[in-house]
């Protein structure tokens, strides 16, 4: 099976002589810089970017809310809704209706959704800003889950993590299973990330590690400060796999988002404690990063031979000052669909076909490669990392059956 489409490689195959005819431009050398700077940079702001325009219900306990029109606003599935800069969270339900506004004088087009809850704050008519977690606080506060707030140590500091203990079996002292999950949200999210896969893993009798990692805002940093794509973060996953070890797991399932996934198959590359992973549940997993940053550089309009210098630039001993990163990123070797040979574990892979950040070809590619480890399920309109808002019933569904087949 080819692995990707020949225009591609043919692509990878002039990212040579792209590097030098750009190198004599100071220009795009610059925006090449530029954009492999952002790739590896943890962004610590999060601009709102809804408006709430009115609130509907009872004072205090609000049952729909309008809001101005945008895609997120459109998507259809359950999303988080930050309030007042963070300081309050309303988690809200479907579209109830659409008003486009299109007669003259008539206002702004507007979405009207089903408010399920709010978590914290009041919500009230003002700026706001869209979250795909759904979920806000911990697993005490926003699921019901005992937990306990712990820090794992990992060689950038301690990291704070969720342990959330398996259920006793049968309302006995002991647990019910010996397997624990660790979840790894993905690049820019929180542990919050994770809180949707946390009920279904309780029924199964799975306990949870959920850690932050290195440059997360509540995490320490790296030395330099940058995201390694997977190619750093696998030791925080693997101090988290030590710390669940410890406490009486006997082997993990790893589960991770986006980066998280990335982050995930590294370990299982490098770490020595892989042999004690049973299964890995990936969602709209990057697992080809040059595949995604091609697309990231088309969606910037960058040109094709810029995007490339980029991308060469992460890779480079050269570069590496210039990018800010402590290492060279090994690209190559963070590409599973090269690599597809060397995958030993059951993977369920949950990916949408229209996911706007990591294109699902890859995913496709693999589970063509690898059927007999591989199983891909593949969800309708989701976008990223958004198939259990769309479809919960169904994400948990898939993961159940998987993990029951594998535990």
């Amino acid at each position: 099976m080819s692995r990707h489409p020949l225009a591609l490689a043919v692509a990878r195959g002039a990212v040579a002589g792209a590097v030098v005819a750009l190198a004599a431009t100071a220009a795009g050398s610059a925006l090449a810089a530029h954009f492999a700077r952002r790739v590896v940079t943890p962004s610590r702001s999060r601009p709102d970017d809804a408006t709430v325009l009115a609130v509907h219900g009872p004072a205090g306990s609000p049952t729909a809310v309008v809001l101005r029109e945008s895609p997120e606003a459109l998507a259809p599935g359950r999303y988080g809704l930050w309030l007042a800069g963070g300081a309050g969270h309303a988690r809200l339900g479907p579209v109830l209706e659409r008003d486009g506004g299109t007669g003259r004088g008539s206002g702004p087009a507007t979405v009207t959704r089903e408010v399920v809850g709010v978590d914290a704050g009041e919500l009230v008519p003002g700026p706001a800003r869209w979250d795909g977690a759904y979920f806000a606080g911990d697993p005490s506060s926003a699921l019901g889950l005992a937990h306990a707030d712990v820090l794992v140590r990992s060689d950038v500091g301690d990291l704070p993590t969720w342990e959330v203990p398996p259920p006793p079996a049968g309302g006995g002292g002991a647990p019910a299973s010996d397997v624990w999950a660790v979840l790894v949200h993905g690049r820019g999210a929180t542990r919050a990330e994770c809180l949707r896969a946390l009920p279904v893993l309780h029924r199964l009798g799975v306990g949870a590690v959920v850690p932050a990692y290195r440059n997360d805002a509540e995490a320490p940093p790296s030395r330099r400060g940058r995201y390694g794509l997977g190619g750093t973060e696998w030791r925080d996953v693997e101090a988290a796999v030590l710390h669940a070890l410890a406490r009486g797991a006997r082997e993990v399932v790893l589960v991770g988002w986006s980066m998280g996934a990335a982050t995930v198959l590294q370990l299982l590359a490098r770490s020595w404690t892989a042999d004690r992973v049973r299964a890995v549940v990936l969602d709209g997993p990057v697992l080809d990063w040059r595949h995604v940053l091609d697309h990231q550089a088309r969606l910037n309009r960058l040109p094709a031979p810029i995007g490339r210098y980029g991308l060469a630039m992460l890779s480079s001993p050269v570069a590496r000052a210039v990018v800010g990163v402590e290492d060279p990123v090994d690209l190559g070797r963070m590409d599973w669909v090269a690599r597809a040979a060397e995958l030993h574990v059951p993977l369920l892979v949950l990916h949408s076909d229209d996911d706007e950040y990591v294109p699902v070809e890859p995913t496709r590619w693999l589970a063509a490669a690898r059927p007999d480890v591989v199983r891909h399920v593949e969800f309708t309109g989701a976008g990223h990392c958004r198939e259990w808002n769309v479809d919960p019933d169904r994400w948990e569904r898939e993961v159940a059956r998987f993990l029951l087949d594998h535990l």
